[in-house]
């Protein structure tokens, strides 16, 4: 700070006073002290008296007349004037309304183009998948942000590189099963959860187990990442949280579910969890009450267990869920409000949903069903219409799993036929729907709040 007297920022104050000073000026005066500031108060406040510049002379006046008001031709023109625009230059001064338009015209084309897809006639590609096990509680498939898909097929772990088709095979458990499988975040580690209630963890790049979480005592159904932690959910009724990093890794264990929890999903952010269990309830927790065991809501409108869950991608606050034979209901929840939007009685056991990252679908894959039409299918629906697009027939026993490609664009389904089909069904993305802020839009000019 500078030591001024309290009336440095009189005029009269400054001309007293020597030329330099230690304070600066400002981005509309740079140097105060060059000015002459007396003189600048008197020409603002004096209406009688004109002050002249002796090297503004009346010859000067006139060039400078002529430059403003004539052009290179000797014909009148204005050069600073408030009118409209010339006519040749309007198409410059409408940039940013033709630049909204052109936008509205790209999301009025996306809108034709999702209305107009179809789904694929048949899978893009087929993989044996023998000893697979047909177990509606189990979640033994996941693909990793590496292309590599991870698959349980008996008591053996294979690793499939759906970039080079390699294939390897990660170990064999011998007398214990696979029940759950999940890439970190990351893809640098594998979880496996084991019917023995065992919780290994796997390094990627050398395919090395590393540690054993432990803290269920029976079957770990369901797993699930968020950063570091590592949620487990058992049919002991216990969800554990696991900090992987600590030498203890139990951080949290709640116990509110009635039977086997068998679906865990983590909302994008990591801040809330959602869990399904076979008494047919869905718990949604926040992650900083956990160690409380208080839940936000608990939903009670399935008939049947609820195994599939997903989180919207474009939505933080909308859930996906989907019952079991008896229910055969997708529902679609606002956590935020607790209150259940929409439900499609889609007449079949639903083993898992996957939403559309590049248009607003949700696919769901189907089992047991009331109705012979509906057996074993995967069903793509329009969001949040939730309107049919149409189903795909090819397995010949229940889709058990889902999950789709790092990129969005292939889902892979498991069925209990001991195959694994990949299908094209999400892609390709609209041009231009990549996530664009409200600030990204304002400052490419695309969203323009002021005229």
């Amino acid at each position: 700070m500078w030591n001024l007297e309290c009336d440095w920022y009189s005029p009269k104050s400054l001309l007293s006073t020597p030329t330099h000073y230690d304070f600066p000026g400002d981005r509309f005066i740079p140097n105060r002290s060059l000015m002459d500031l007396d003189q600048a108060h008197s020409l603002l406040t004096n209406k009688t008296k004109k002050f002249h510049n002796k090297r503004f002379n009346d010859a000067y006046r006139q060039i400078m007349d002529e430059k403003l008001n004539l052009d290179s031709e000797g014909k009148p023109f204005k050069m600073l004037v408030f009118r409209g625009s010339p006519k040749s230059s309007r198409k410059s001064i409408r940039h940013i309304d033709e630049m909204r338009e052109e936008e509205a015209a790209t999301f009025q084309n996306a809108s034709n183009q999702h209305h107009n897809r179809r789904l694929p006639k048949g899978e893009a590609r087929i993989l044996d998948a023998p000893n697979i096990r047909n177990d509606f509680y189990t979640n033994i498939i996941d693909w990793g942000k590496n292309n590599i898909l991870a698959v349980a097929l008996g008591s053996e772990m294979y690793l499939w590189n759906s970039v080079s088709s390699d294939v390897i095979n990660l170990f064999n458990a011998d007398n214990d099963f696979p029940t759950s499988v999940a890439w970190s975040e990351d893809a640098k580690y594998l979880a496996v959860g084991f019917l023995h209630s065992k919780l290994q963890l796997w390094d990627a790049e050398t395919s090395k187990p590393i540690r054993i979480l432990k803290g269920h005592d029976q079957r770990i159904a369901t797993i699930a990442w968020n950063g570091h932690i590592l949620t487990s959910g058992s049919h002991d009724k216990c969800i554990i949280n696991h900090d992987v990093r600590a030498r203890r890794s139990e951080i949290s264990r709640v116990k509110a579910h009635r039977a086997e929890v068998c679906g865990l999903k983590w909302s994008r952010r990591g801040k809330i969890l959602a869990s399904g269990g076979n008494e047919n309830h869905i718990y949604v927790w926040d992650l900083a009450k956990m160690s409380s065991s208080n839940f936000l809501h608990c939903f009670k409108d399935h008939c049947a267990a609820v195994k599939a869950l997903a989180w919207c991608p474009y939505n933080s606050g909308v859930l996906a869920s989907g019952g079991g034979t008896e229910d055969g209901c997708i529902k679609i929840w606002n956590v935020q409000k607790g209150t259940c939007i929409r439900s499609i009685d889609t007449k079949a056991q639903v083993c898992g949903l996957e939403w559309n990252k590049h248009h607003k679908e949700l696919l769901s894959g189907h089992g047991f069903s009331t109705v012979s039409a509906n057996h074993n299918q995967l069903c793509l629906w329009r969001y949040p219409s939730m309107a049919k697009v149409g189903g795909l027939d090819s397995h010949a026993s229940r889709v058990l799993h889902l999950c789709q490609s790092p990129d969005g664009l292939t889902v892979v389904s498991a069925g209990a036929d001991e195959t694994l089909r990949l299908w094209n069904v999400f892609g390709p993305p609209v041009s231009g729907a990549s996530e664009i802020s409200d600030l990204d839009n304002l400052l490419s000019l695309k969203i323009s709040p002021i005229r």
